[in-house]
């Protein structure tokens, strides 16, 4: 991820809405929610959450998809990833320590 990508990806993020709906969207992991429990989860109005969902999947953070009636939104886990390591990339000069309790929370998330 360049700069400019970071940027954008931090600006979507920027927002109390999204970042709550990204939230969601992480914790549901990769079998998505559909739109209309976001709107119930986070109490947006149908016009609101559009446009944040829109946002962020302009900033490569959701992804989308049909099943039937139901639009299943997901987090783009790999564009979260990226994003993350290019906040972290020159992470510690030269100490680890300071970076360690991420990888424990990554891990006791994610592990």
């Amino acid at each position: 991820m360049d700069a400019a990508g970071a940027v954008a990806a931090l600006s979507a993020l920027a927002h109390p809405g999204r970042l709550e709906v990204f939230r969601l969207l992480v914790k549901a992991g990769p079998e998505g929610v559909a739109a209309g429990d976001i709107a119930r989860a986070t109490g947006s109005l149908p016009n609101t959450l559009s446009a944040n969902l829109n946002v962020l999947s302009g900033a490569g953070l959701a992804s989308s998809r049909r099943e039937g009636r139901s639009i299943i939104y997901a987090a783009a886990y790999e564009r979260m990833r990226e994003l993350l390591a290019f906040l972290m990339e020159d992470c510690c000069g030269g100490k680890p320590e300071i970076c360690a309790p991420l990888a424990s929370i990554a891990a006791a998330c994610c592990g």
